[in-house]
């Protein structure tokens, strides 16, 4: 009968407690079987710990020993272990806090920029670019503002930070620092650069334009092209003296094709290729040019 109560009161100290009524019929049980620390005069039964851990909750499986008095180096070492072990318990949830991505954290530092709107505007964004110790047109900028999905140029919006944050597993400053050369690295992926291309004609235009304006276009594309497309400024030359006063999507589009697929002679260019009209005035101005 023994044997059958024990494996009963295992079988409940492994179960999960629902009511506080349960687990003062464990404790009495417990009690009954003399398998539960000594309970002092003072001690009232209702006051045993709430815990549904097995091994906190574990009964003492041998019988007290006689102690005898401690010694002066016993209490040091003692208090030493008892320090210790309370370090050790304290360090891992410490790094884990450290290391773990907080939204409460996250919604903390966006509100440092943004004050009490739920948008950071150019102020903010200002003093945000100099505490990541980035340039406003520094293109790692407009890569953040890819992650982030931020619809307006200058600004991000309460929402756009928490979602683009939380897939960069960022927030704080310093986290976002750590974070830059990932940035700017991925520029180096063909397949993303496009993707952070295309992004930055709408990023850029004025919500209620189709089209870039033309200083804003050369701006965006001395960005992405200006260090990596060896013709960008000869292009950026044949825009100032040209006609044209806005770039709409496709010619915007196509410019990265070109600079992608056509040598810098553009001896494999095919002016009756699908190529707009602004390119094919290009490369004839260019040829031009080069003649005279």
């Amino acid at each position: 009968n023994h044997t059958k109560a024990t494996a009963h009161v295992d079988f409940q100290l492994n179960s999960h407690v629902p009511t506080l009524a349960s687990i003062h019929k464990i404790y009495h049980t417990l009690h009954r079987l003399n398998l539960t620390e000594d309970v002092g005069p003072d001690t009232h039964p209702d006051c045993v710990p709430v815990c549904l851990s097995s091994s906190a909750c574990c009964p003492r499986a041998m019988p007290p020993r006689k102690k005898r008095r401690p010694t002066a180096g016993d209490d040091l070492s003692a208090k030493k272990s008892r320090q210790d072990s309370v370090y050790r318990k304290q360090e891992p949830s410490r790094i884990q806090e450290t290391e773990s991505f907080s939204s409460k954290r996250c919604l903390e530092w966006f509100y440092e920029y943004a004050g009490c709107d739920d948008v950071v505007g150019p102020e903010g964004m200002e003093k945000f670019c100099e505490d990541i110790g980035v340039e406003p047109e520094n293109v790692v900028m407009l890569v953040l503002a890819w992650k982030l999905n931020a619809q307006s140029m200058g600004y991000f919006t309460l929402q756009e930070w928490l979602r683009g944050m939380g897939l960069l597993q960022c927030d704080s400053t310093e986290k976002l620092r750590n974070s830059l050369d990932y940035l700017r690295s991925i520029l180096n992926d063909a397949t993303s650069f496009k993707l952070i291309y295309r992004y930055a004609f709408d990023f850029a235009r004025e919500k209620d334009q189709r089209s870039l304006d033309l200083n804003t276009a050369k701006c965006m594309l001395g960005l992405l092209l200006g260090k990596t497309w060896p013709l960008f400024p000869v292009f950026n030359q044949f825009l100032e003296q040209s006609k044209y006063k806005v770039v709409n999507k496709d010619q915007w589009c196509n410019v990265l094709e070109f600079s992608r697929t056509i040598d810098l002679d553009l001896s494999n260019y095919d002016e009756d290729g699908a190529w707009p009209v602004l390119l094919d005035e290009f490369v004839e101005w260019y040829k031009d040019r080069e003649m005279s």
